[in-house]
């Protein structure tokens, strides 16, 4: 199970750094590093439901555009609201 989710892990960590905006890539990256090796599996499940959602909704989110939708709203989406990119150290 655990060789499972650590895959799991490496392939939710390259859909985040390679969503097709670099504001997507550079917050969505930053944020499954930062927590994907915390997450249970649910957790993963979810974060995994909000990458198939289009960049455009993601953004207005997280940006306060508009609000999640009721269906979407969930500890992940939470985090990655409350979540502050950080440039890595050069």
């Amino acid at each position: 199970m655990t060789q499972a989710l650590d895959a799991r892990r490496k392939r939710l960590l390259f859909r985040s750094w390679h969503r097709g905006t670099k504001e997507a890539d550079l917050l969505l990256g930053s944020f499954a590093e930062r927590h994907l090796a915390d997450f249970t599996p649910a957790q993963l499940e979810r974060y995994e439901g909000l990458l198939a959602l289009e960049d455009a909704d993601l953004w207005d989110w997280i940006s306060g555009r508009a609000p999640a939708p009721a269906n979407h709203d969930s500890d992940v989406l939470r985090m990655l609201l409350a979540f502050q990119y950080r440039p890595r150290p050069a």
